[in-house]
């Protein structure tokens, strides 16, 4: 089931407007009041179908080895690679679908399915690596006149490779995590040393990652062609960013304190299948990258992402997030595929539930940038929120990413959210 054609309809009831009809089915890892541990989860609707109290009634036994589907996260699963997690997406469509497989619907529906209000939603993977990319055409050119104004904005290497750096997967957490002020070394303006404390320039990087699926063999890169085969799924990415501490430490080697204390995702993968009806071209890539990152085989996806942000005022007078940034991830200039082909060109080892994000995602217009930096170019032009001015982040505001799908004659699909507040530093 790619979520091609006529929509089909469950017969559990779904909103119009829902992330999560038929043609989603996301993975995720859910806990429940009532029990210890976590299961496997997949969202229809306002549902989550346990997929381990479906396993061992034995409704997908058919679709792949049981064992993988009892594990309290998704790793094994998506080691079993792209067509053991299609199997089980298709088969649960049937049961799920309205003129389908009855055999679900036979059962009592409490045994099955947990209300979404009702579970705590948990990392759907052991993350073993972490990879944080720089893809984004926009992102990298406003950085580059920010900090080198009179300079060229990109550097010699960035439209020949996708740059990347390696992050801490042990700080990359679920939805609804808040996030501790990081302190660290920060160099103020005019200053003849540094400092310690609190960040002052706390800021987001709207992104979003996949996790990897069938792992490749050590010494053995994947292939871009081949790159879908070995990804499991798309997630919401917020790289936490203190960027004070970052623009002190960066240099010679790149990001460390200044990234590693968080990193939010959305709590459920939607997978490759899923996405299908969406792939794009992406940009034209001049000059044309070298052999191994060639493919013809579209690489995008034109997932729709929109930041909000909501004061401690504004959240106390019950007021919504207030839009801040809308893009999409269907421009990045480099794609998922060439992400994962130059990441493996070296011989290096994926594993199951590895994260590669994007690095951050902005347009080219003042209202699709992905990061406070570029949103008020380094604090030179605030934003404003319901009379609050906004240059970084302060200690109470809330961030929500959301990501979706949509276009004319296809079901629209979503990621959910993914949220942040932040806390005050642990030692202010």
């Amino acid at each position: 089931m790619s979520g091609l054609g006529t929509p089909r309809e469950s017969w559990i009831e779904v909103a119009p407007d829902s992330d999560f009809p038929l043609e989603n089915l996301p993975f995720g890892a859910f806990a429940r009041d009532d029990e210890p541990g976590q299961r496997i989860g997949i969202a229809i609707g306002d549902r989550i179908l346990d997929v381990r109290a479906a396993a061992e009634c034995g409704l997908l036994d058919d679709a792949c080895d049981r064992a993988l589907l009892l594990e309290p996260k998704l790793n094994a699963l998506f080691g079993a690679g792209r067509g053991a997690v299609t199997a089980v997406r298709e088969r649960v469509a049937r049961l799920l679908q309205r003129d389908g497989d009855p055999a679900l619907r036979e059962l009592r529906s409490s045994a099955v399915f947990t209300p979404r209000c009702d579970a705590r939603m948990r990392l759907p993977v052991d993350i073993g690596d972490y990879v944080d990319f720089y893809s984004s055409l926009e992102h990298a050119t406003n950085l580059g006149r920010l900090f080198r104004p009179q300079g060229e904005p990109l550097m010699p290497n960035w439209k020949w490779l996708p740059v990347g750096y390696h992050g801490r997967s042990a700080t990359v957490v679920i939805d609804g995590t808040p996030i501790v002020r990081p302190s660290g070394q920060r160099m103020p303006a005019g200053a003849s040393a540094p400092v310690f404390g609190p960040s002052t320039m706390l800021d987001i990087e709207l992104e979003v990652g996949f996790f990897t699926g069938r792992p490749n063999a050590l010494g053995v890169p994947i292939p871009v062609g081949r790159a879908s085969e070995h990804i499991a799924g798309l997630v919401l990415v917020n790289d936490w960013s203190a960027r004070d501490i970052q623009a002190w430490e960066y240099q010679p080697l790149g990001p460390f304190l200044g990234k590693s204390f968080a990193t939010t995702i959305s709590p459920w993968v939607v997978t490759i299948d899923a996405l299908e009806p969406f792939r794009v071209a992406g940009p034209m890539q001049d000059p044309p990258p070298l052999p191994y990152l060639r493919s013809a085989t579209l690489g995008g996806y034109d997932i729709q992402l929109s930041v909000g942000l909501c004061s401690e005022r504004m959240r106390a007078a019950g007021m919504p997030p207030q839009s801040v940034s809308r893009t999409t991830f269907g421009t990045m200039y480099w794609n998922v595929a060439q992400q994962l082909a130059h990441a493996t060109v070296n011989g290096a080892l994926t594993r199951a539930g590895d994260l590669f994000a994007s690095g951050t995602i902005s347009g080219t217009t003042a209202d699709s940038y992905g990061s406070l930096i570029e949103l008020t170019w380094r604090g030179q032009r605030p934003l404003t929120l319901d009379g609050e001015p906004r240059a970084f982040l302060e200690d109470g505001d809330e961030v929500t990413i959301r990501g979706w799908c949509e276009k004319p004659g296809v079901r629209r699909i979503g990621f959910g959210a993914a949220r942040g507040r932040v806390m005050p530093s642990a030692g202010a």
